[in-house]
């Protein structure tokens, strides 16, 4: 089973314009409504692969029935740490160009005693589980050592994949992390420096294997991806498909990795897996995630190959 930790939901209303015009009038197109969370795209995503995934973190009282009833149409089972309030809205808006415009919420204070109760929860929910995802930001008044304190918590023997940025990363690092998930924006940030091409970017990759990741899957959006666990070095190209919006193809990467990892599967698969689950979510509307067909066809036509 694999266990996805999300601290803070969302409902995300993606808006569709023919043209976004600052300070004036703006009609809209189209309108979808979806109820997520990084971790809990990820649960959808091993679900939509046929594996088993469990999803936790916090939920706020007023929006439960909806992302229950979501999730369990997807397969996914779930047992979360209900708080007062409504879930976070984030607003995603496309113009004609396929350009998003992103304004997302820092959703409502979560209680110290909420927080203890979730970090218990993992805790025995890790006992049986293969994987442990942790991912996304962090609700008011949860410190930056959050996941930190859950990895502490996860049993030897569970591999931990974490998808967060700046601090909350460094911090959780400490721990002892199996993967980490940065875009090339977000190593950037956390190693102070900038990379142009793929050699500096697997030298970037390295430094958060020096910082406590046994591997790092670093997405580098439509050049596809790199891994590496410090000796091997991989690389995989995307496939060249239409792009509809880009939402959601970093959770779908690390389902992919997640349910592969989970089937025994070695790096190079980890990675062609990852990168056609990618490639799959940018083809549909929205923060709607891949589909299987999509993905088995898109994995047929990529290939990995070593780095120097």
């Amino acid at each position: 089973m694999i266990l996805t930790v999300c601290p803070n939901p969302s409902i995300d209303c993606t808006v569709e314009l023919n043209s976004l015009n600052v300070g004036k009038m703006n009609r809209i197109e189209n309108k979808l409504l979806t109820y997520n969370g990084k971790a809990l795209n990820v649960a959808i995503g091993v679900s939509r692969l046929g594996a088993s995934a469990l999803a936790t973190g916090f939920m706020f009282s007023k929006d439960l029935g909806q992302f229950m009833l979501c999730l369990q149409n997807e397969g996914v089972q779930t047992n979360f740490i209900v708080t007062e309030g409504n879930v976070r809205i984030n607003y995603k808006i496309i113009d004609k160009r396929s350009m998003m415009t992103e304004i997302n919420d820092k959703g409502e204070l979560v209680p110290k005693n909420k927080q203890e109760e979730l970090i218990v929860l993992v805790g025995k929910l890790a006992q049986n589980a293969s994987i442990v995802v942790m991912s996304g930001s962090l609700p008011q008044g949860v410190d930056d050592d959050f996941y930190y304190k859950l990895c502490k918590q996860i049993p030897k023997g569970v591999k931990i994949i974490l998808d967060c940025e700046g601090e909350k990363l460094k911090k959780a690092l400490s721990a002892g992390v199996f993967l980490v998930k940065p875009n090339l924006y977000e190593l950037e940030q956390i190693t102070g420096k900038s990379y142009t091409n793929k050699k500096q970017m697997l030298e970037g990759a390295q430094k958060l294997i020096a910082m406590g990741a046994q591997n790092v899957l670093l997405s580098l959006g439509n050049k596809g991806a790199i891994l590496t666990d410090g000796k091997t070095h991989l690389y995989c190209k995307s496939a060249n498909v239409a792009v509809n919006s880009t939402v959601g193809a970093g959770d779908s990467m690390i389902a992919a990795a997640a349910v592969t990892y989970e089937q025994g599967g070695s790096n190079e698969e980890v990675l062609r897996a990852a990168v056609a689950a990618g490639t799959a979510s940018i083809t549909t509307a929205g923060t709607n995630l891949f589909y299987k067909d999509q993905f088995d066809e898109i994995y047929s036509r990529i290939r990995v190959e070593k780095m120097l």
